[in-house]
């Protein structure tokens, strides 16, 4: 067996958590190969080109932001783990952003008192339930590889009595990281998510996801771990209860120690035998995003806020919807409005709408009925935009449109290889990271840790319990 087909580690996806995993692996002279099918690195948060012109895949936002400076958070800790200076990354925070529900907004920016004195302005008999509940979450273990799942609605009924309050809390922590399709999700995600988006914050590097991949691949490149692009791996061999390697998509064979993948839990099973997917077990919510981009800046036609979470009815639903496309809640992105300084502004506007999705109706399409369906519901995804912004006149958005794209679950599922195209993978996580192999181990969205900063985390985390024992 030559050298190049031994190595220490495996990682199956390119993605921010095998990126991370292998640069935090390679720091300590393991040999590690990372294999992705496809040559486009970042999994859920890469970028891609069209008409000349990149567009980013997943980041609405870098979550998880806080100052230079401030020690303990998991920002400040991803970047002493992988030893990248912070202004590398060129993070610039958000203007200010909105929960937008009928009769209530809600703004929040990274200054976690904003969103307090918001509460206390809206919903005076709640603020002080609002504190307690902040400190129960606070007392709560919720990075624990083992514990109970409890739901995060019970949670916060507990403590917050308005329906309304506890819905537009929930609405944009499910859309940015909750799995399940019960309009629920797990407390343990809550928390976390509560503090990457309210407590800490939203940032973005100025030329978008592109610039943290290319920071991460330099890294790792200095640090010599091998890549192998647009050829991922067909199937995991077994020995007894160990992974012994893989055969790749190419019909080649590599042999490691350890194998980390961020595939998926049951994406990764089936690559041992299909047999071992758990059923019970496959996650469903998915979505379609449209982009816009448009000549001026979108701040020109009243679009002042980084993101705006929106629900159209004071119930928030969060499940797969009946219809192709659920407008009756959303995200809508701005990604010009962040602080990039006075002498920087993106060259175009764009807006990104984000919608649930069913998957049945997208990945049943043929070609030309899929092209007809983007179309349509691009058109009608982008009237939520006056509810949002009752001023908003759209024909003079439309006038300066100079491009559009839309994707889909069917994208999602051909990109990520995820089941169903859900983003957020299985509802059930395993935050220890270990499958009944002992040596295959998830990293990722299966693993537990979302967002950009919970992928890498998540790498770091895996890759230090599992491939660093001892060191």
């Amino acid at each position: 067996m030559s050298l190049e087909e031994q190595f220490d580690v495996l990682i199956i996806g390119c993605g921010m958590s095998g990126i991370a995993a292998g640069i935090r692996l390679s720091m300590y002279q393991k040999r590690v190969l990372i294999v992705d099918s496809h040559n486009a690195p970042g999994g859920l948060n890469g970028f891609y080109f069209k008409d000349g012109r990149k567009f980013d895949v997943g980041l609405h936002a870098v979550t998880n932001y806080v100052e230079p400076g401030i020690k303990g958070t998991p920002l400040q800790k991803l970047l002493r783990q992988l030893r990248i200076n912070r202004d590398e990354l060129d993070l610039c925070p958000q203007w200010g952003s909105r929960i937008a529900f009928p009769e209530v907004s809600l703004r929040f920016t990274n200054d976690f008192t904003v969103l307090e004195q918001e509460i206390a302005e809206a919903f005076p008999a709640q603020i002080d339930r609002f504190r307690r509940f902040v400190q129960h979450m606070d007392a709560f273990d919720a990075l624990a590889y083992e514990g109970p799942v409890l739901s995060a609605r019970s949670e916060l009924g507990a403590y917050i009595s308005d329906p309304l309050l506890v819905d537009m809390l929930m609405c944009p922590l499910c859309y940015y990281g909750s799995a399940r399709n019960d309009n629920d999700m797990d407390f343990d995600q809550f928390i976390v998510m509560f503090r990457s988006v309210f407590r800490e914050g939203f940032c973005r590097p100025f030329e978008g996801v592109r610039k943290i991949i290319k920071v991460l691949l330099d890294r790792y490149r200095s640090l010599g771990g091998k890549r192998k692009m647009g050829c991922g791996v067909a199937r995991l061999l077994k020995d007894g209860q160990r992974i012994a390697g893989a055969v790749l998509e190419d019909g080649s064979q590599v042999y490691a120690d350890l194998v980390l993948s961020s595939a998926g839990l049951g994406e990764t099973l089936k690559l041992v035998d299909a047999a071992l997917v758990p059923t019970h077990n496959i996650g469903t919510m998915s979505f379609v995003e449209s982009i816009q981009v448009i000549s001026n800046q979108p701040e020109s036609l009243g679009m002042d806020d980084t993101i705006v979470f929106f629900s159209r009815s004071d119930k928030f639903r969060y499940e797969t919807p009946a219809e192709p496309l659920d407008l009756g809640s959303g995200v809508i992105c701005v990604p010009n409005n962040y602080a990039f300084g006075s002498d920087r502004a993106l060259p175009e506007g764009m807006i990104r709408i984000t919608a649930q999705a069913d998957y049945n109706y997208w990945s049943r399409l043929n070609d030309a009925d899929y092209l007809r369906s983007k179309e349509e519901w691009f058109m009608r995804l982008q009237q939520v935009l006056t509810f949002a912004y009752p001023k908003l006149d759209l024909a003079a958005l439309n006038r300066q449109e100079l491009a559009r794209d839309v994707f889909t679950p069917k994208t999602v599922e051909r990109f990520t290889r995820h089941f169903n195209g859900a983003v957020y993978g299985a509802p059930q996580k395993k935050k220890s990271g270990q499958t009944d192999y002992e040596n295959l181990i998830l990293i990722g969205t299966d693993q537990g840790f979302l967002g950009i900063i919970g992928s890498l985390l998540s790498g770091i985390s895996m890759a230090n319990r599992y491939g660093l024992t001892g060191i």
